[in-house]
């Protein structure tokens, strides 16, 4: 029972503790209760969830109340949330990354995925959001102007084919997405799973369609089969660019292949220095298997150790996220072999490795960042960390973008346009894991 014997629903509220903060960005009125303060239910206006688990502030109607459940400290676990709080907590990350996962948001905010899913449909219904295979991304068109632009007239179909649909590509077909939109673009989109004969299926699928003047591709360049795959992109019947993927330097086709990639030998390179600044001199780094990206990580890697004189010997190459198997086993064994080394920092590619590393730390009692910084790569879920990750976020939002403005010119231009190879620089986003906790 709440104050007063007033029933509650505990899904629906948090009687006690609550905080001094505006119940609604939209209305901003304030609560004028404190804590143990007996009030009075009015109708649920709004309410927010802050970085800690814990509610601000909610205000019910006594008329949907109905069982009861009220934590004295003012905390609530996570799966007991209001639509409005998920949905908000939802756009939220949206609005952050351009694309949400729904496994990622099922665990994070404690709910189920088919949650997750409803949410996502219930949001899509009203515009917010679009729905894309495994999560969501914001929608093409964005915007608090009354009288929205018309899209520009359709002048070209472009295919894209992107080997996942949810972690890392969302944000680059958004992107995509929102450049194709203001440039008269409709953008076919496909998945394939890493595969490189889901790549060529996928992509003899948009050739045969006879819909599709160009083509976006991020096809698997690993293994003995690469010249093989080159050979057969470069000779497609229509204009090609590829995204996040790298060519040789020299291709034997026709035409040179044209590419458009983060520059992720400079991303690690910024992460090393900013270890270097503030006093690292043995540095760590723990690279995913069979990413396309690792190689360009060690590039990175090297390169910097050898301007800075520092040591480069402490590459892992292993899988340590919750789902890889003996994770743990893994994480003891690089933790113990940083204590032999005095190795006092580590950077991780990608999220999901670097957020189990810092579990597996708070677990063993090794502070983060005063025994161990930690700086991630990827920015995809770092924030959600605790403590919340340094990491490098690679421009994938841009990436998209300048991709479809490529080909556009190209298919404006024609053969006379020259080839072009674009590297864009990504962001450093400093958050607590890797820099000193202030003195008390």
């Amino acid at each position: 029972m709440g104050p007063e014997g007033v029933p509650v629903h505990h899904d629906e509220c948090l009687l006690l503790g609550l905080h001094r903060q505006p119940v609604s960005p939209i209305t901003d009125r304030w609560p004028t209760f404190d804590r143990h303060e007996a009030f009075e239910f009015v109708s649920v206006t709004w309410i927010t969830y802050s970085e800690h688990g814990r509610y601000k502030a909610v205000w019910i109607d006594p008329k949907h109340s109905r069982t009861n459940t009220s934590l004295e400290d003012g905390s609530m676990p996570r799966n007991r949330m209001f639509n409005l709080q998920r949905r908000e907590r939802l756009m939220e990350e949206l609005r952050r990354h351009g694309a949400v996962r729904v496994n990622e948001l099922a665990s994070t905010l404690g709910v189920s995925e088919l949650t997750v899913r409803r949410d996502i449909t219930a949001l899509a219904e009203e515009n917010l959001l679009t729905k894309v295979h495994g999560g969501a991304t914001l929608p093409t068109q964005l915007g608090p102007e009354p009288r929205r632009q018309r899209p520009a007239p359709t002048r070209f179909t472009v295919g894209m084919v992107v080997p996942s649909l949810d972690y890392y590509w969302p944000s680059i077909v958004t992107g995509a997405r929102n450049a194709a939109a203001s440039l008269g673009v409709h953008i076919q989109l496909r998945g394939s799973s890493y595969d490189p004969e889901e790549d060529r299926r996928q992509i003899t699928r948009l050739i045969e369609s006879q819909q599709v003047q160009g083509l976006l591709l991020a096809p698997s360049l690993e293994g003995d089969g690469v010249d093989e795959m080159i050979g057969w992109i470069g000779n497609l019947p229509v204009p090609t660019i590829l995204v996040e993927r790298q060519t040789p330097r020299w291709t034997p086709t026709l035409r040179q292949l044209e590419w458009v990639r983060s520059d992720h030998s400079l991303g690690l390179e910024m992460a090393v220095r900013h270890l270097h600044q503030h006093g690292h001199r043995r540095i760590g780094l723990v690279l995913s298997k069979g990413s396309p990206t690792s190689a360009h990580l060690a590039h990175g890697w090297a390169l910097a150790c050898a301007d800075l004189g520092l040591p480069d010997d402490m590459v892992i190459r292993e899988a340590v996220a919750l789902d890889a198997p003996g994770h743990r086993e893994i994480i003891d064994g690089i933790l113990r072999r940083c204590r032999r080394s005095r190795t006092t920092a580590l950077i991780v590619h990608g999220d999901p490795d670097a957020m189990s590393i810092a579990q597996y730390c708070a677990e063993q009692a090794v502070s983060i960042p005063d025994d161990l910084a930690l700086v991630s790569y990827d920015d995809e879920v770092a924030h959600l960390a605790e403590p919340a990750l340094t990491a490098v976020r690679p421009p994938k939002s841009q990436v998209g973008r300048v991709a479809v403005e490529l080909m556009v010119a190209r298919l404006l231009e024609g053969r006379r346009r020259s080839s072009q190879r674009v590297l864009i620089t990504p962001e450093l986003v400093i958050r607590d894991s890797s820099t000193p906790r202030p003195s008390r």
